[in-house]
């Protein structure tokens, strides 16, 4: 398996944008981890159950994993897009379901949210990457000449 050209630049650049802040994520202190994982107890309220300290180090893991998925050219297209959108999809939902976050309309950003609704690109090219479609060369068929 390779990258098909109109989806590599997709996949390295994400990936490599993920690997760096799981990479950052992993010297989270208590305080910080506490801070995500109250955001994200905001989308997903079972994070609360875990310790602040394990949530950050099961963060960076992810973001880090997640990351090289995409920059391996060895992990299929569809998957590593599918990995991107359930990710993705659960950063969109930390940032609408976040107070402070959101216009009264729940859509666009306060400025206190530019930061996070950035994160509707990573659940945008996760999509992509899993609408890929190959495009297959049509073969005409030529006629032999008939024999008499």
């Amino acid at each position: 398996m390779g990258f098909s050209p109109s989806h590599a630049i997709l996949r390295l650049v994400t990936g490599a944008y993920l690997i760096n802040s799981g990479v950052s994520k992993l010297s989270l202190d208590e305080e910080r981890a506490a801070a995500l994982q109250g955001m994200a107890a905001n989308a997903i309220p079972q994070v609360k159950q875990i310790p602040a300290a394990t949530f950050g180090k099961a963060l960076a893991a992810g973001e880090i994993a997640l990351g090289g998925a995409l920059v391996l050219p060895i992990v299929p297209t569809k998957l590593a897009g599918l990995g991107l959108s359930a990710f993705g999809a659960g950063l969109v939902a930390v940032y609408v379901k976040t107070p402070g976050l959101t216009e009264a309309d729940g859509i666009r950003p306060t400025q206190a949210g530019v930061a996070m609704a950035k994160d509707t690109w990573l659940a945008a090219i996760g999509i992509a990457l899993v609408l890929n479609r190959k495009r297959r060369k049509v073969v005409k068929a030529v006629k032999s000449p008939k024999r008499s």
